[in-house]
């Protein structure tokens, strides 16, 4: 058993990893801003696992609140993170990149050596994808810092409160009888489920055979943005008809949206982004695991709920 500072623990791939560490038999020290943050994770977990996890309060940004928070671990599974912002990519740099350079200073200073770390499958460091930059540039620290880590890399994660798929039903919601495809929905996915990450997280963490690697981590088939937007819809129980629109137009409604802060399903950085396919090999989690991922078909029935009622305890479909 070990001591594990989680950061992101209020978070979407939190929630679920979480679980996954006590399952093995961690105690899990969760990391949170706020107190509303730690009602959250409190709220998640089951009534057995609440006694094994510690919340306590820290930013990553904010690199004096982190020794207090470190104290008594042993490893870290670092996980916080933002998608998107509003500023031109400041608040990605500060947070996925300087955020992460945080924790290490703090691992180095504090002597915790072991981090498990949520990397991107597919990221590049251009200037002009933001988010992309922002994760390529923090795990090239984690490669450098000198500890023993891991890097996970995931295709995009579904399951309750995800992201990405929530935001693409979103967009369904809000277009009744027909859904806006970006171009022509050929850029292509290996979307994992985000339950298989956290029992891939706990494996890494236990086993020394997984430091100084990282590891892309997909489902068990790619998909293209356009199957991806039909599933969406079957995991719904929706029938709307698909338009293509140029990705030009999109682009220049998102632009409008974002210099208003008008929340928008889509950003012009992940517009960019879709010129890169996020795929690596079928057997990424067989291969580096030992077990097979569940595939995507059939697994969006939770997004006949809206975000807030994928919430424990939350209402019903809606």
């Amino acid at each position: 058993m070990s001591i594990v500072l989680v950061t992101g623990a209020n978070g979407f791939v939190g929630s679920h990893v979480i679980p996954a560490l006590l399952d093995a038999g961690h105690h899990v020290l969760a990391l949170v801003r706020d107190d509303a943050a730690a009602e959250r994770v409190e709220r998640r977990l089951a009534e057995s696992q609440r006694a094994r996890v510690e919340v306590r309060r820290g930013d990553v940004t904010r690199p004096e609140t982190l020794p207090a928070a470190l104290a008594g671990a042993d490893a870290v599974v670092h996980l916080a993170a933002i998608p998107r912002d509003w500023d031109g990519g400041q608040t990605l740099r500060l947070v996925n990149t300087e955020g992460t350079r945080n924790v290490l200073a703090a691992m180095r200073a504090g002597g915790v050596a072991r981090l498990v770390h949520l990397g991107a499958m597919g990221v590049v460091d251009e200037p002009d994808l933001h988010y992309a930059s922002s994760k390529a540039k923090a795990m090239a620290l984690v490669r450098e810092s000198g500890l023993r880590w891991t890097i996970l890399a995931p295709s995009l994660l579904f399951g309750e409160r995800d992201g990405f798929f929530n935001i693409l039903a979103g967009l369904v919601r809000m277009s009744p009888g027909i859904v806006p495809l970006t171009g022509r929905g050929r850029a292509r996915f290996q979307p994992l489920a985000v339950e298989d990450l956290g029992r891939a997280c706990a494996i890494a963490l236990g086993d020394d055979a997984y430091v100084g690697r990282e590891l892309p981590l997909g489902g068990p088939r790619l998909w293209t943005y356009r199957e991806i937007v039909e599933e969406v819809l079957r995991g719904m129980g929706r029938h709307q008809l698909l338009v293509p629109m140029p990705v030009a137009l999109i682009r220049l409604v998102a632009g409008a949206a974002e210099a208003v802060r008008i929340p928008f399903p889509v950003a012009t950085d992940q517009l960019r982004q879709l010129r890169y396919d996020n795929t690596g090999p079928l057997d990424s989690v067989r291969a580096g695991f030992g077990f097979d991922p569940r595939p995507m078909e059939g697994g969006l029935t939770h997004l006949r709920r809206r975000l807030r009622d994928q919430e424990p305890g939350a209402g019903v479909p809606g």
